[in-house]
């Protein structure tokens, strides 16, 4: 394969059940990690992400889950060759693990950070009754339209990812959400539908959770990257500590470009590492493949391709 290699995040909404249940068994790297992060989180990881429950859809429960599959599976892909990214970059959540593979950032100083984020960011929509909506087949030129006619009109809803031509997510309160499902698809959507989610990210509902997250942010990142991350907020590349204070902050309130970060790159590969979500919207994004490692076969798989 050739050099040029992206590392590449997931975000919030990839959590399921099982999720690093292959890697907990088949490695001893990983199941090193998963006890040493329930002992930071206090929290059972095996149970929480092995076992039928309800709070793994809770956004402060969903945010270490994810970034704990995405760390494992970085890690055993590094245990067995070393790469240094052209750029990594992640969705949402994902920029901030996207820091731990370019050195900017503890894997288990990371758990706390997103842990702490999931919280701040329930406790800005408490009493908001706040959601989320994925609408299919409208261009994002559309779709921001009918997010500033609801705005015009009292309503609260704000373009919030733009993951691909033909799929935007906007973020709300739900009744507002609900109210204009009908408008997206007068606008020529084919589909508009509310994600189980009790928050609404990248708006400036989680105003309230910026200054509190910066503070957190300013303790747990370091002065220290190998290798530029590419931001939610501009799609522009930043390598160093106050950037990324500064547009971790900003990613709160506001939307994640990764149609951008992801159609323009002139590279030769991507590796997403925890997840596929990401693989499936790079088809559309970018003629580069994408590798996904999910667990130790896919790592197999990826490991023979870069090798």
């Amino acid at each position: 394969m050739s050099k040029e290699i992206a590392f590449i995040f997931p975000g919030q909404g990839s959590q399921i059940i099982g999720m690093g249940k292959d890697f907990y068994e088949k490695s001893l790297i990983a199941k090193d990690i998963f006890k040493k992060a329930s002992e930071r989180l206090n929290i059972d990881m095996q149970s929480l992400m092995f076992e039928e429950n309800e709070d793994l859809n809770e956004t402060e429960f969903a945010q270490p889950a994810i970034l704990l599959v995405s760390v494992i599976a970085f890690k055993l892909f590094q245990e067995n060759i070393k790469i240094t990214p052209k750029f990594a970059l992640g969705h949402s959540l994902g920029e901030i693990t996207s820091l731990i593979s370019v050195g900017a950032l503890d894997m288990y100083d990371a758990l706390d950070l997103v842990r702490e984020r999931g919280l701040l960011m329930k406790k800005a929509c408490e009493d908001k009754n706040a959601g989320m909506m994925v609408v299919i087949g409208l261009d994002d030129e559309k779709a921001k339209a009918v997010c500033e006619e609801a705005r015009k009109n009292g309503k609260q809803i704000w373009a919030a990812n733009y993951n691909s031509d033909g799929q935007i997510v906007v973020a709300g309160t739900k009744d507002d959400l609900n109210e204009y499902a009908d408008k997206f698809k007068e606008a020529g959507a084919k589909r508009a539908i509310l994600l189980a989610m009790s928050v609404a990210s990248h708006c400036p509902l989680l105003k309230s959770a910026q200054n509190p997250l910066k503070e957190k942010l300013e303790i747990f990142i370091k002065d220290e990257f190998s290798a530029p991350i590419i931001s939610n907020v501009n799609a522009r590349a930043y390598i160093g500590k106050k950037e990324a204070v500064d547009l971790l902050e900003k990613q709160l309130v506001s939307p994640v470009l990764y149609k951008q970060s992801i159609s323009e790159q002139k590279i030769d590969a991507f590796i997403e590492f925890g997840g596929s979500v990401l693989k499936g919207l790079n088809k559309r994004l970018n003629e580069a493949p994408t590798y996904s490692i999910t667990d130790m076969a896919t790592l197999e798989e990826t490991l023979k391709i870069t090798r």
